[in-house]
């Protein structure tokens, strides 16, 4: 054989694809900013800006670093990385923990989009919880039938979505608040350096802090990226810090221009963004913009729902056939491939809940409590890969890995006791619903949070038989059929 037909027959070597820092920085934002939390810290005016800065610090900057090293050498998720660091039932409970937090995110989700929908409609109905758990349902509902579809295209919508639902209407938002004060407008938050931290009226003045660690929540997801990077070692960090600024000025800066425009007392943790829209865009006689906007902000909210819908519970199935976690009627897939039934079944969980918000009075009240039993299920897998990044570092320092985080142990020690704290505190009511019974709202979030986190898991696991695993199943029916 000649050389030139040795090297026609030599099989191609695939041309390794590369992404920029700038890029991986890019990417992250999308999915981890977004406005939908503006007006929960909008209520701390200028405080805000510390309750957004602290937990950047010890949540996020722990999370994104701890977590390129572990996608950089084990790959699989999170499953995989507590599994090997700690022990197969721990890996379940972490990934199941990501799957679960969904259960109360997507009531959380369409709870806003119920808000911000009723004003395109009638702005009276943002606060109607009827009509907030009938958006809930209907969407949720359609999403579900989307997604057994096995429908293409909607990550792009998802990826859009940061600039038609957060930056546009973000960057508009900034824009006309300072308009609105250069008119000679008062601040409806003092703006003053006596303002910048949290007024201390003992521990429930700031349970909301809570809240921004589900906004900086997912990043161990983009970790995955790492490998694609030329230079890992110093190109991650300057993509996470760049991440971290952006993320930091979309969720600051509208929160602030809300404060100036909303006050406190006059505003709805789930109506918040459109009522700032509404007030500041009468003041320039732009009213017939509000319904655009508030589109723009739900179909954005949307695509990123459709996004993650099948996500989370994808990886809860194909880690529950390998090892039999799951009974086989929620491994079971249709037609297209998808995870139907436990969709189905997350599906019926999630009308239970929406009914929560046609039950209790105040509709900020149940998207709040909602949003902390949200929080609480997902710090616990926090917790659980804080605890195996620190065993790999001692137990397999020697095991190839294409990032290793600075000080990971300190970093670990920090995002852990973080994550613990805001745990914690999640189970004291906040100032803002001090009228309520704390021991019912202790009963309510430890109930969600505590039997949905541990003990749904703990019955799966203690109850699996050797035939829930499908392995060889999964691998031929997760093929879509032509």
């Amino acid at each position: 054989m000649s050389s030139a037909d040795q090297t026609m027959a030599r099989p191609k070597v695939p041309t390794a694809v590369w992404i920029s820092w700038i890029a991986l920085a890019l990417m992250t934002t999308s999915s981890v900013a977004s406005l939908r939390a503006a007006p929960t810290m909008a209520v701390y005016g200028l405080a805000s800006v510390f309750l957004y800065v602290v937990p950047a610090i010890v949540f996020l900057l722990p999370t994104s670093l701890v977590s390129a090293e572990l996608a950089s050498g084990w790959k699989g998720g999170i499953y995989k990385w507590v599994a090997t660091g700690i022990s197969k039932p721990m890996g379940f409970l972490a990934v199941w923990c990501q799957f679960a937090m969904t259960i109360f995110y997507y009531p959380t989700l369409l709870g806003f989009v119920a808000s911000t929908l009723a004003y395109v409609f009638n702005p009276e109905l943002a606060s109607n919880g009827v009509w907030t758990a009938l958006v809930i349902v209907v969407f949720y509902w359609a999403g579900v039938y989307v997604s057994s579809r096995g429908t293409k295209g909607v990550a792009g919508l998802a990826s859009g979505g940061l600039i038609i639902g957060t930056l546009i209407p973000g960057a508009l938002l900034v824009f006309l608040g300072v308009m609105f004060l250069g008119q000679g407008n008062e601040s409806a938050a003092p703006m003053t350096a006596a303002n910048f931290l949290p007024e201390w009226a003992g521990l429930a003045s700031l349970v909301l802090i809570v809240n921004n660690f589900l906004s900086y929540s997912g990043m161990e997801m983009n970790a995955v990226h790492v490998s694609s990077l030329k230079d890992p070692a110093k190109e991650y960090p300057k993509s996470m810090f760049l991440a971290m600024g952006l993320v930091l000025l979309i969720f600051i800066l509208p929160a602030l221009a809300i404060s100036w425009i909303v006050p406190a007392e006059e505003l709805s943790l789930t109506a918040g963004v459109m009522q700032a829209f509404d007030a500041v865009l009468a003041s320039f006689s732009l009213q017939g913009l509000t319904p655009i906007l508030g589109i723009m902000l739900v179909a954005a909210s949307l695509g990123g729902m459709l996004t993650w819908l099948a996500g989370p519970s994808k990886g809860l199935l194909l880690i529950s056939r390998e090892e039999g976690y799951l009974p086989p009627f929620l491994q079971k897939l249709n037609k297209n491939g998808i995870q139907q039934n436990l969709l189905v079944v997350q599906g019926l969980v999630t009308t239970v809940i929406a009914l929560g918000y046609a039950l209790i009075p105040d509709v900020s009240s149940a998207y709040w409590i909602f949003s902390v039993i949200t929080t609480q299920v997902y710090l616990i897998m926090y917790l659980l890969m804080f605890v195996a990044a620190v065993r790999l570092r001692r137990n397999d320092p020697d095991h190839p890995r294409g990032y290793r985080a600075p000080m990971l142990i300190g970093l670990c020690g920090v995002g852990f006791a973080a994550s613990l704290a805001a745990l914690l505190v999640g189970f004291v009511p906040p100032s803002q619903f001090g009228n309520g019974d704390p021991i019912v709202y202790f009963l309510i979030v430890g109930g969600g949070a505590l039997g949905l986190g541990l003990l749904v898991p703990f019955l799966f696991y203690k109850f699996r038989k050797p035939s829930w695993k499908l392995p060889e199943q999964g691998a031929q029916t997760e093929v879509p059929e032509s």
